[in-house]
């Protein structure tokens, strides 16, 4: 898995500048950290806490294509657009905050709930569509300027999930909160310990500094909707749990550093 890591990784990053060039288009890469809260099947929905707590660490690598290319001016597209690839990890600690675990009850319930716990992790690839509402070559020659930027774009991602609990083996009424007993979506159970590709949208809200003539910063908040409810490894019956109405999604909120190869 290493090894394959790296052989995207380089793949990701290698693409030749002067083919690029030919065609009238820049090349930028960059790379981006930040936290990265996981909206899950883990705790009480819409809690600040649950959020706030059911959070990790993502960082990943950027390789952007501009079509505005040196001192070629063109039209509207090629000044307000750019097409953004991204291969990112994170890994997510998750447990059960909320109103069902801060209270003073200590039913075997309550303590189910407060002995579970888990982790994701995601290598996420994909590519999105970014618009600037500033021509792209002003951008490029105002240093100190600020170009904000949205973004729309698909991702496939291999995760992982473990769901564990203190009191023991999942699977059992001793050790699992009925809710999650009771079989889901073709799993025997309402949790599973399991690695999957799965696909997503994501969407971009962010902005550029211009820091030198060949470098930007970078500030974003992305937030990733997933097509599967699994992905934190929980997902109570739908059909019998009202309340589990959406997919799994993460909002990543990153700082980065991005530097032109075309100069």
């Amino acid at each position: 898995m290493i090894k394959l890591k790296t052989i995207t990784l380089v793949v990701f990053i290698g693409l030749s500048n002067n083919v690029f060039s030919q065609f009238g288009i820049s090349h930028e890469i960059g790379v981006i950290a930040g936290p990265l809260e996981l909206r899950s099947d883990y705790g009480q929905k819409n809690n600040e806490k649950t959020n706030l707590k059911n959070s990790g660490y993502g960082f990943g690598v950027l390789d952007y294509l501009s079509f505005s290319y040196r001192n070629n001016r063109g039209g509207f597209f090629t000044e307000h657009f750019r097409v953004r690839n991204q291969l990112s990890y994170s890994k997510t600690d998750l447990k059960h905050y909320g109103k069902w675990v801060d209270n003073s009850s200590n039913s075997i319930a309550t303590q189910q709930l407060r002995a579970m716990y888990g982790s994701t992790q995601l290598l996420n690839f994909g590519s999105q569509l970014e618009y600037s509402p500033f021509n792209i070559h002003d951008f490029e020659r105002s240093y100190g300027a600020f170009g904000p930027f949205v973004g729309l774009g698909i991702q496939v991602s291999y995760y992982t999930a473990t769901a564990s609990s203190t009191l023991g083996e999942l699977g059992n009424s001793s050790t699992t909160f009925f809710k999650y007993l009771t079989p889901s979506d073709g799993r025997p159970h309402g949790f599973s310990n399991e690695s999957k590709v799965v696909f997503s949208g994501v969407a971009t809200i962010g902005t550029r500094y211009k820091l030198t003539p060949i470098s930007d910063l970078l500030f974003n908040i992305q937030v990733q909707y997933f097509n599967s409810d699994w992905v934190d490894g929980l997902n109570p019956n739908k059909d019998i749990y009202k309340e589990n109405t959406s997919n799994d999604a993460t909002v990543w909120i990153a700082l980065g550093y991005i530097y032109y190869l075309d100069n």
